[in-house]
């Protein structure tokens, strides 16, 4: 038999200018490529994922002492977080896109009996668990948590802070007033707001557990390590119920990143192997963050979020999106219904958009890593190249004005 020898596989560079992952900081690169070839277990790798543990609670503003990263991506992180959600325990779930869907099936999953499962294994109808679809396009708000939670009284509360699927902000200030004032313990799926807004987590009490990413606001490798952080009421509940996982929960996960009951040890214990590569890669990311700070980050996205929205909106598209990182369109009337086709004209040329995930089909231009003004007018007007070609008159000339009327000097480049 022959064997075929593939050849050497190369992927050429890309403007990753979709929902995430974004482009990696070239010094988040930079460190992976330099660390050397350590054992997990190795001290400058242990000393490197105290000092990660450390400069998250910086980041998101907390003083949970559980707080560390999960080894993989965002769903890592969510998948550690609802692991504390048992049979048969009682759950709301908001849902007003993708990813908060997928999330409410998780918790479906967590949550449905044995009985349940059987019935229905890849989709389980959990009788404990409430889900509130609320439209696409549409954001969850306090009114509606409240109102959901007062006649539901579940143990847990679940939304994602930002919705990448339609790109909408949620209400997280009345989502964690909601779940103080009824007892629930929430749970925040923060997988695109973390590294891009500024807020702390501390300031929202009624909020138990928090899971992010590491290849979106941060700009890291995509699979390094995923943020996570539990209050004590949260660990509490995990100590009496246990967890159905050993990889994935989050008092044992806890114990590699040198939290011990609570309290920060000299050693972490082997949990599961890590990765040297990865943890120098997290860390660069954190201290670049630190070293930026998240008000000016914060600052910066919400400014040339405002510019791409105006480009495109010059274009004859119609922004339904309010998320600092992503713009979700619709495109003019005459080119409705060829979402798909411009999403592949733009990535055969190296410009990754996405299309939304679920209807109505939308759009989605993202600015991760993409914070200056050569950055984000590429980004306009490359999309301006794709309408065009799809038949869209766009007024080229307006669009450089534009450009140079919002940058200008008033921006930073």
């Amino acid at each position: 038999m022959t064997i075929q020898i593939f050849p050497p596989l190369e992927i050429p560079e890309t403007l990753a200018a979709g929902p995430g992952p974004g482009n990696t900081d070239a010094r988040v690169l930079q460190a992976f490529a330099n660390a050397g070839v350590a054992d997990h277990m190795q001290g400058d790798v242990l000393r490197g994922m105290v000092e990660c543990k450390h400069m998250l609670r910086k980041i998101w503003g907390t003083q949970n002492a559980y707080t560390f990263a999960v080894a993989g991506t965002g769903w890592s992180a969510l998948d550690t977080m609802f692991s504390a959600v048992m049979p048969g325990d009682k759950v709301v779930a908001f849902a007003n896109g993708t990813f908060s869907g997928i999330d409410a099936l998780t918790l479906r999953i967590k949550a449905a009996t044995p009985q349940e499962h059987k019935a229905n294994p890849l989709d389980p109808q959990a009788a404990s668990v409430t889900v509130i679809n609320v439209a696409h396009g549409q954001p969850v708000t306090g009114e509606i948590v409240e109102t959901t939670l007062a006649e539901h009284q579940p143990k847990w509360a679940f939304m994602a802070h930002w919705e990448t699927g339609s790109g909408r902000v949620n209400d997280l200030r009345g989502f964690s007033d909601a779940c103080e004032r009824h007892g629930v313990m929430g749970l925040i799926d923060a997988v695109s707001s973390m590294g891009v807004e500024d807020f702390s987590i501390d300031d929202y009490p009624g909020i138990a557990g928090w899971a992010s990413c590491p290849q979106k606001g941060l700009c890291c490798l995509p699979l390094t390590y995923a943020p996570v952080s539990f209050t004590d009421a949260y660990i509490e509940s995990l100590r009496t119920t246990g967890a159905y996982t050993y990889v994935h929960n989050p008092i044992f996960e806890a114990r590699h990143w040198g939290i011990v009951d609570g309290q920060d040890v000299e050693k972490g214990t082997y949990h599961r192997t890590h990765s040297g590569y990865a943890v120098a890669a997290f860390h660069e990311a954190l201290r670049l963050t630190l070293l930026e700070g998240l008000a000016r980050r914060s600052t910066s996205y919400k400014t040339h979020e405002r510019v791409l929205r105006d480009a495109v909106t010059a274009m004859g598209c119609q922004v339904t999106s309010d998320m600092p990182s992503l713009v979700v369109l619709n495109l003019p009337p005459e080119l409705a219904g060829r979402e798909m086709e411009l999403v592949q004209n733009c990535r055969a040329r190296g410009f990754g958009i996405w299309p939304t995930l679920s209807a109505p089909v939308q759009v989605r231009i993202g600015i991760l890593n993409q914070l200056n003004r050569e950055a984000v007018s590429r980004i306009v007007r490359l999309f301006a190249e794709a309408m065009q070609e799809l038949g869209c008159q766009v007024d080229f000339e307006e669009i450089e004005a534009l450009l140079e009327s919002r940058y200008g000097t008033s921006i930073a480049a």
